[in-house]
This record gives structure tokens, sequence and C-alpha cells, in this order.
């Protein structure tokens, strides 16, 4: 009896080792396909006229199709005998989706060296922001985010099945909006206070700030933002000077001092010897304020698919959500860009 169950299992992996080796000669070998037809330069000059715009060989539409890519390259005699398929795969490959598009705000740059200098400035704030921090120097993102609407969808939506999206009712009812001003600390990556409210004038902004100053009244703030004149205000320059002690006189709004014009407060609110100072993004640079990505996860993750009976319930729901971001999401965000135009 031992000498059968000591032969067996020998006897059996012997036959499924000749079971292996049987399949894999019998197998097919691995194929690449017919080989391509088309020569590098042809498809070159397909690439390059893919990225010319239509109306540039009199066609009245905005963007190419690979159908009519493929008519193109045919009329041109770049390769008489392609079909549009092939043109997909010719734009696949060149990683090209002219179908696709993306809103883009160009920087209105009047200076420059000054737009150079400005970018360079937040970068290298960002940059230093953990030395900063372990100074207790606060670096504070800030914008506002305006018109977030208090929809409510007419009926609730289908939830999502196996091969099926979750389906959300086109049609609503508007109760509002509210605007959201966030204190975003760079260090942290949290949300450290912020404000909901009807409005977003210079005094709901300047208490904004002055919120955020409290957390810890004693330690230098370094607030990014924009040029917005509500950030660039007579009630945000006596909030800072107040602040700060400035005993100096502050001036006159539309008169004298400090307080005669935009040019004239945004200079004190920049003072880099202040220990609450501002740094403000050129025109047209939202890009550069941190805060604008936290944006994007808030509609991501709260506005886009919520339904909102009232402003009560989308403030409500921001506030939950600002809490939950704050406990399990929050973390510095990763900034790569240096301010620095790239070099050949």
């Amino acid at each position: 009896m031992l000498s059968v169950h000591l032969k067996e299992p020998g006897h059996a992996g012997n036959k499924l080792r000749k079971e292996r080796l049987l399949k894999a000669l019998l197998a097919d070998r691995e194929r690449s396909g017919a080989p391509c037809i088309y020569t590098p330069e042809q498809y070159t000059a397909i690439v390059a006229l893919a990225l010319k715009k239509p109306d540039e060989f009199n066609r009245p539409i905005t963007n190419w199709t690979a159908r009519e890519l493929c008519d193109e390259v045919r009329l041109q005699g770049i390769a008489s005998g392609i079909s549009s398929r092939q043109i997909q795969r010719f734009l696949n490959q060149a990683d090209l989706q002219p179908h696709k598009s993306k809103y883009w705000l160009n920087p209105k740059i009047d200076n420059q060296e000054e737009y150079e200098s400005q970018v360079k400035e937040i970068c290298d704030l960002y940059m230093n922001t953990p030395e900063l921090h372990k100074n207790g120097i606060h670096v504070v993102s800030t914008d506002e985010k305006t018109g977030m609407q208090a929809l409510e969808r007419i009926a609730p939506s289908k939830p999502m099945r196996p091969g099926k999206e979750e389906l959300i009712e086109h049609e609503y009812s508007r109760h509002g909006t509210l605007c959201l001003i966030p204190s975003f600390d760079v260090a942290s990556g949290r949300i450290i206070e912020s404000y909901m409210g009807d409005t977003r004038d210079e005094s709901d902004f300047a208490g904004h700030i002055a919120k955020t100053i409290s957390t810890d009244p004693d330690a230098e703030w370094i607030f990014i933002c924009d040029n917005l004149n509500t950030h660039i205000s007579e009630t945000l320059v006596r909030l800072i000077a107040g602040k700060i002690g400035f005993k100096t006189d502050i001036g006159v709004k539309g008169e004298s001092g400090i307080l005669k014009n935009m040019s004239s407060r945004q200079k004190f609110l920049k003072d880099k010897t202040h220990r609450i100072r501002f740094v403000y993004t050129p025109k047209h640079c939202s890009w550069l304020n941190q805060v604008e990505i936290w944006f994007g996860i808030l509609v991501r993750k709260v506005l886009k698919r919520g339904s909102f009976e009232s402003k009560i319930k989308l403030r409500e729901k921001i506030t939950e959500f600002i809490a939950y971001f704050n406990r399990t999401m929050a973390k510095p965000f990763k900034w790569t860009y240096k301010g620095i135009p790239l070099a050949a």
C-alpha cells in the first residue's frame, strides 16, 4: 500500500507536465497583425494637418472629426486610400482629441517683468510654507465662490446598476444662491474658517479675514488672494491697521493717504514689514490660488449631484462637507510649478 501512494503523485505530476507541454506546442504564437502600409512621412503629415484649423481648408466647422480629416487627407493626396478608422488610430497614437476642448482665460500682462515677479513670489511662498509653518507663520489661500445655487431636483435620482450609471433628474427648482469664502491653510490642507452668506461685499470679506486671524491672533499671517476690489477695500485696510497696531494716520478714501485709492491701499496691504499682509495674484491668474483647487473638490463632491430644498439645506451640507474634508481628506497640495518659464 505504501508503494502505491508513493507512485501516484509522481505519475499525476508527469501527466500534468505533459499536458502543459502539449498545450504550449499547439498554441498559436502571438501575432503583430498586418504590417502598416503608411510611411512615417504620411503619419507626420496627417498629424500636422490635424493640428491646423479646418477653416484653413475652407471647411466651415470648428473642429475635425476622423471622417472629415480623412476626406481632407485624401483631397491633398497624402494617403489616397486611407480610412477614417485608420485616421482615428493615428489620432489616438498622437494623443490628439479634436472633439474635446476646455475654456481658458489668458492672463492680461501689462508688464511682463512684474507678472513674472508676482508669479514667482506666490510659488516661492508655496515652496517655503512648511518652513514658515514651523516658525508660526500662516500662509492662507482665500477667495469667494459666488452663485452657489440651491437646486432641488423635481424627482429623485435613480441609483446606478451594473452596466448603467446613476440617472440624475434634469429639471429642478431654484431656491436662491449662497456665497462661500473659505480660508485654505496651505501647510495643512485644511479649511481654517469659512463664511457663507447672501452677499460678498467688503465688510463680508474683512469680517471673514478677522475671524480667520482670531484663530491665532498674535501670529504672522500671509493671505493669498486676487485683485478683486473687496480684497483691497477701506474696511480691510482699517482692520489690518488695527490688528498690527498701525499708529500713523491712514488718510481719507478718495482724497489722501493710504486710503486714497486702490493702488495706495494695496501697497499698504502688501507691505512685507507687517505682521499681517496680502499677496495678490496677477489678473486672470486664479490658477495660482490653491483654494481654487479646493473649490473643484467641493463642486465634484457636493454641488454637482446635490439636491437642496432650500439655502439652509445647502449651507448645512457645505458646512458638513468642510468638517468631513478636514477630518478625512485634508492634506497639503503638491505644488510643482516654480514660477519659472520653461527653458529650451
